[in-house]
């Protein structure tokens, strides 16, 4: 099978874009692995799939593929990235463009300036909706790994995510602990892990160990997750700017019941066609 793609990033967080609309695309786990492949493939962090929608209340059907072929919920930086592509390829002329995903619905807005606008929605807080085995919702859940007891928040931007506060994100752990808290137990789809430094109210550095990639340069969903954890711990205002190792976001939450708006660039690489 021959597949025309695109080669996208977010803030370093890269992307192979497939459009399924214009060609029949057939994925499954290898393959998706095969693309994924850095040596012997194209390379990325998360395969896009572009879908007709299944309901016509929305514009596209936006599917999400790790590197290791499992499919997951939502990818903040491969919405952005969406939006350009199908912009791009003109599959709509839009500004304004309406996707479902797994973890549901969200609103795409592209400016002048080409930087994207997501309505990621509003995050899922309560444990069996993340999923996270807790008795009850708080603000925070303590988490034992190998012995040692974290404090961690423990949020849903329809991907699940554990947000940890640190002193340093340059001498975080997260090569080590992001994996073992990737596959706690208490997580049952597993899980992203977020290593955030709260800067000052309005700034946090952030790196993100995500489930199924290990850590990538950005993770737009994760950065949502942390600006959420910061404000219901008081730490942070509205409008955060996240700094990721790939650059920075613009984010934006009013508070429980509020949807995430998120900012930030996507960028296009190259365009080919590969044999898979």
């Amino acid at each position: 099978m021959r597949l025309r793609f695109s080669k996208m990033h977010g803030l370093g967080n890269d992307f192979v874009v497939i459009d399924g609309i214009t060609q029949k695309v057939r994925l499954n786990a290898d393959r998706i692995r095969a693309l994924a492949d850095r040596h012997f493939g194209v390379g990325c962090d998360q395969v896009l799939l572009v879908e007709t929608p299944s309901r016509p209340d929305v514009d596209f059907r936006y599917r999400i593929f790790n590197a290791d072929g499992g499919e997951v919920e939502n990818c903040g930086n491969g919405a952005r990235c969406f939006a350009r592509f199908v912009r791009d390829r003109k599959l709509t002329g839009k500004r304004e463009i309406r996707v479902e995903t797994a973890g549901g619905d969200i609103l795409l807005r592209v400016d002048d300036n080409d930087q994207v606008e997501v309505n990621m929605g509003v995050p899922h807080l309560t444990p069996d909706d993340i999923p996270f085995q807790a008795d009850a919702q708080a603000v925070s859940y303590p988490l034992t790994v190998d012995g040692e007891q974290y404090d961690i928040s423990a949020v849903s931007m329809g991907n699940p995510h554990a947000v940890l506060l640190v002193d340093d994100v340059k001498i975080a752990p997260v090569e080590t602990l992001g994996p073992k808290i990737e596959r706690h137990p208490r997580f049952p789809r597993r899980v992203n892990a977020g290593f955030m430094h709260v800067v000052s109210p309005d700034e946090i550095n952030l790196r993100v160990y995500e489930r199924g990639a290990g850590e990538t340069l950005a993770c737009g969903t994760g950065a949502c997750a942390a600006v959420v954890a910061g404000r219901l711990r008081h730490l942070l205002n509205e409008s955060v700017t996240v700094n990721l190792p790939g650059g920075s976001l613009k984010i934006r939450w009013a508070g429980p019941g509020e949807p995430v708006i998120k900012t930030g660039p996507a960028t296009t690489v190259f365009h080919g066609q590969v044999k898979i």
